[in-house]
């Protein structure tokens, strides 16, 4: 992976394009010595996107799952309702 300054960046911005874009180069941005912009291919970014998703939906079906748990230790039997109202 390449490291390069806002400055050299902004010079070079064509030529660090062209190596992500062909050969999957990834080139780090700095500024004072801090990382803080990444130049990558389109395919790693739709990687990317489509992993973030999935643990997203992942996070999001282990959270329905733990609700339906909790929901199922909070059930009162049908016979106790009944009972409860003379039914």
């Amino acid at each position: 992976m390449t490291r390069v300054s806002v400055a050299e960046a902004r010079k070079d911005l064509a030529d660090i394009i062209n190596r992500a874009a062909y050969a999957h180069e990834r080139t780090l941005i700095t500024r004072h010595d801090a990382d803080v912009a990444a130049v990558i291919s389109i395919d790693e970014l739709r990687l990317l996107d489509a992993l973030i998703e999935r643990w997203e939906d992942e996070e999001d079906i282990a959270d329905a799952h733990e609700a339906l748990l909790e929901a199922r230790e909070d059930n009162i039997p049908w016979e106790s309702i009944k009972r409860e109202f003379g039914l």
